[in-house]
């Protein structure tokens, strides 16, 4: 039994992916309005991907750019790589928590609210 833990860890290990990333859990935020964000992200050079996010209006634009800057960061403190190199490989926003909560209506009724979160992650590549 023992072994076969030991087995299926050594296993999980050696496919774990090496790109350096960052990830930004219960984001304020609906997920869809943070994938709008990232598409326009996806593929660029980091300092491309700064750029736009930077000078974009939307709210989604400061959650992503902060974890943008903490997956450069990672990349350069961690895994030792230079900053110029490096492109965003891939990044997504998943549904997180649901925050449900009541508004009061007429006659005694009552409406939910749903306050939606999502999970932001930025997957960094090197370019070759």
């Amino acid at each position: 039994m023992a072994t076969r833990i030991r087995q299926k860890a050594e296993k999980r290990a050696a496919n774990k992916d090496k790109r350096p990333y960052a990830v930004a859990k219960n984001i304020r935020m609906s997920s869809s309005k943070v994938r709008i964000v990232l598409d326009q992200i996806r593929g660029k050079k980091v300092d491309m991907a700064v750029a736009i996010l930077e000078n974009m209006p939307n709210a989604a634009a400061e959650a992503s750019l902060k974890v943008l800057k903490s997956a450069i960061a990672n990349a350069e403190n961690n895994k030792s790589l230079n900053a110029d190199n490096l492109y965003v490989a891939e990044c997504y926003a998943t549904a997180g928590p649901i925050l449900k909560r009541i508004s009061f209506r007429a006659k005694g009724r009552a409406d939910r609210i749903l306050k939606r979160t999502s999970h932001i992650t930025i997957v960094l590549g090197e370019v070759e």
